[in-house]
């Protein structure tokens, strides 16, 4: 009796110990063995993919709006040109084109409302110059020179205008054209504005040279109802830019033997 209770005993414990047994199952994403009745693991971890950090935020573009392009074109009408004053506005008053050969012509006018504008436009003497240099050519050797020929203004070519007081003959104002006579090389100039209120005498004088010249006033305040006026031309004066000379002849070169040159 005491052997089948000792047997039951075993077969029972051995029972327990299997059904122990399979319970045991191995870790997931392992790969096992048994050897030694024990376990090993070959950790197999999957890839991950880490998105870079967003420092700015995609939006959909900016679009003006018609609110903004009224503001804008308002900012532009803040800085338009300002209208002219119609008592600003200058005429023509006397033109005069004439060749001059040592003469002068002389008119007056009495200025009652300065400012008083006088262009002019001239068409000088031209002469041939042969200028003598030397040559930096590589091709020729040195001691060579270089004979060029072009067009130039005549220097007995001037013109001059002389603004003074008719009645002293103080002079306001003395301009033109003309090295010769000091003044610059603008073909169509406009001189200095007259600011005196006074009797003006304006004299034209020049050699060998064509000009036109124009006298320009304000017609408010210096004639007596002058919408009744007939001018040939007005307009606002702004800021005077003069003309360079336009060059009038073409350049030509001729090599010539330095023991041929003249002066």
């Amino acid at each position: 009796m005491t052997k089948q209770i000792c047997l039951i005993i075993l077969v029972v414990i051995t029972i327990l110990m299997l059904l122990v047994t399979g319970c045991v199952t191995p870790p997931k994403g392992t790969t096992t063995s048994s050897t030694s009745s024990g376990y090993y693991a070959t950790g197999t971890h999957a890839s991950e993919t880490t998105a870079p950090p967003a420092y700015v935020t995609e939006v959909t573009p900016y679009t003006k709006s018609s609110q903004d392009n009224q503001t804008h074109t308002s900012d532009i009408n803040m800085y338009a040109t300002p209208t002219p004053f119609p008592q600003d506005l200058s005429c023509l008053i006397y033109t005069n084109t004439q060749y001059y050969s040592y003469n002068t012509t002389a008119v007056t006018f009495d200025l009652k409302n300065p400012p008083m504008y006088i262009n002019y436009t001239v068409k000088p003497f031209n002469i041939t110059v042969n200028k003598v240099v030397s040559s930096k050519a590589a091709n020729h050797q040195l001691g060579d020179v270089q004979t060029i020929t072009f067009s130039d203004y005549a220097p007995y070519s001037w013109f001059d205008i002389t603004v003074r007081d008719k009645s002293t003959g103080e002079i306001y104002l003395q301009d033109g054209f003309g090295q010769a006579k000091g003044y610059g090389i603008y073909t169509n100039a406009t001189l200095k504005p007259i600011l005196k209120t006074d009797d003006l005498q304006i004299e034209m004088r020049g050699n060998n040279i064509t000009a036109t010249t124009g006298i320009w006033v304000k017609p408010v305040g210096n004639f007596e109802d002058p919408q009744n006026k007939s001018f040939a031309e007005c307009k606002y004066w702004g800021q005077i830019q003069n003309s360079l000379p336009v060059v009038t002849a073409t350049t030509t070169t001729t090599w010539t033997p330095e023991n041929q040159v003249t002066e």
